[in-house]
């Protein structure tokens, strides 16, 4: 036995910090132990305490770990030939950097699985011991088989897997409007959330057919491929399917545009059970950056596009009034320079400048969603913890385990930012990031701010001045997850587990 060890009353101590929880801005002394946050004490009063480590944050906020619930990690691009160059290891080593302490991946079924379960112990052998922070799963349903939906209820209750994502886009994983139902159905029934691409695949099918019989191919006629309405017709259709099943419980993802935005709102307003996410590609980046010379716009091509700048203001707004449960980066990085697996794939004989259809949909960005975020002063600092950490650990199940700083009840998961005047001038770069990705959209953009030292479960895994990733690739563990804690959005089903289908 360590007897030194032993005897030290913390593992951690973070003295002098100002806390920044999702409902206070206040100063407080933090003692960690056994992983847990153990005490919260007044400023100053722990900097001399029997404790193994003391890292002084004089001047620094200190926010709950980020909470990261929409990433993609070592899957197949929807279409063509390319294929996410993100592993666990590598993806998880980046959100570490970037002050992301727990996220929620995917386990894809494919179109010709019957079976959810298997998707998702194949997806537990490549994250098992390849994870630099802590990890949960989402169901990606491609094929709603009679077994996959019998096998929900295994998920929920056995697995810890409380949530599942749908398309209505994307031939390789599109549900038809009775296949979504018969998932909301079965989601009701067994208390899981359905996370919704909302997108019209069809009307996008023919509009890029439309576009390539004009040889309109280039990386900018993505975004006319993705009009804003289609996504505004999706989203008030998944509104509708979702009142159809007694009002079932959806997340409406990666919103870009103002349509979809009024949209949710009102159905919120109404009482709806309707939950939104958006992403920083929405906030920072717009349909210009497509147009880059060459194939440069590539990097930028994501589903749905980037807007304008009006939309931008739309989704900020958006995210202060809590239309936006969630802020996500939905990271699904591709290789630029890969014309094996990544971007490039899109160059053919035929097309030697690219074709935008075949281009890989997603961009890089668990890494850089806190600190542009953070640096951009446009939330509050409560708010901003709301929407990165506090807001989808209980839309998700995960709270007060994550997202909160709660002693004897959340895990020590922390980010300490660094006070203001010792703050680094910060320009991003793909150097300075820790994916496997050969680019960041967000190249020589200047932040305010990054992670100084990020903290899971009481150990330091970031320590940005000195040494930077310094967590272990099996320190991440696999966190099952309750069902949703937000908007009481169960208490309709009755005792049996039973419901009425709208007009039956």
């Amino acid at each position: 036995m360590n007897t030194k060890a032993a005897s030290h009353e913390f593992d951690l101590v973070i003295t002098n910090g100002v806390c920044v929880t999702a409902g206070d801005v206040a100063p407080y002394d933090i003692g960690i132990k056994d992983g847990r946050i153990h005490l919260l004490a007044p400023s100053g009063s722990l900097n001399r305490a029997n404790s193994a480590r003391i890292i002084d944050a004089e001047g620094a906020y200190v926010t709950p770990g980020g909470v990261d619930c929409h990433v993609h990690l070592e899957e197949p691009a929807l279409f063509g030939r390319g294929s996410s160059s993100d592993t666990y290891e590598t993806g998880t080593r980046s959100a570490i950097a970037g002050g992301c302490t727990t996220i929620v991946t995917f386990a894809p079924q494919n179109k010709v699985e019957p079976s959810l379960l298997k998707a998702l112990a194949n997806t537990h052998i490549k994250a098992r011991g390849n994870s630099y922070c802590d990890y949960g799963f989402h169901i990606m349903v491609g094929n709603p088989s009679e077994q996959a939906l019998s096998e929900m209820k295994t998920l929920v209750e056995n697995e810890g897997v409380t949530s599942i994502k749908i398309y209505m886009t994307y031939t390789a994983l599109q549900l038809r409007d009775d296949q979504i139902l018969s998932v909301l159905l079965k989601a009701r029934q067994t208390r899981m959330l359905t996370m919704i691409h909302a997108e019209n695949g069809d009307v996008l099918n023919w509009l890029t057919d439309q576009l390539e019989s004009q040889n309109l191919v280039a990386p900018k006629f993505h975004s006319s491929s993705r009009p804003p309405i289609l996504e505004t017709e999706a989203t008030n259709r998944a509104i509708a399917l979702s009142s159809l099943i007694s009002n079932t419980p959806i997340l409406i993802v990666h919103v870009s545009e103002p349509g979809a935005t009024l949209r949710i709102r009102q159905a919120q307003t109404n009482g709806q059970p309707i939950f939104a996410e958006t992403c920083p590609q929405y906030l920072f980046l717009t349909r210009d950056d497509l147009d880059a010379p060459g194939l440069e716009g590539a990097k930028c091509v994501c589903s749905p596009p980037p807007r304008d700048k009006a939309s931008q203001d739309a989704i900020w707004t958006g995210l202060s009034n809590g239309t936006f449960t969630v802020l996500s980066s939905d990271h699904c990085p591709f290789n630029y320079e890969d014309a094996e697996r990544g971007k490039k794939t899109c160059i053919t004989v035929a097309h030697p400048a690219g074709r935008f259809r075949e281009i890989p949909n997603g961009i890089p960005g668990v890494e850089t969603r806190l600190p542009l975020v953070f640096s951009s002063g446009r939330l509050p600092l409560t708010k901003f913890v709301e929407v990165s950490s506090t807001g989808p650990a209980k839309l998700y199940g995960l709270y007060p385990r994550k997202g909160a700083l709660l002693p004897g009840v959340s895990d020590a998961d922390l980010v300490v930012w660094y006070p203001e005047a010792r703050r680094p001038d910060i320009v991003v770069s793909n150097a300075m990031l820790h994916h496997a990705t050969d680019y960041t959209p967000y190249e020589g953009r200047e932040v305010a701010n990054w992670p100084r030292y990020t903290v899971l479960r009481g150990k330091v895994v970031w320590d940005r001045d000195d040494g930077g990733v310094l967590g272990q690739k099996t320190f991440g563990q696999f966190v099952k997850r309750g069902p949703s804690l937000l908007g009481r959005i169960w208490e309709t089903v009755d005792e049996q587990g039973e419901f009425d289908v709208a007009g039956l």
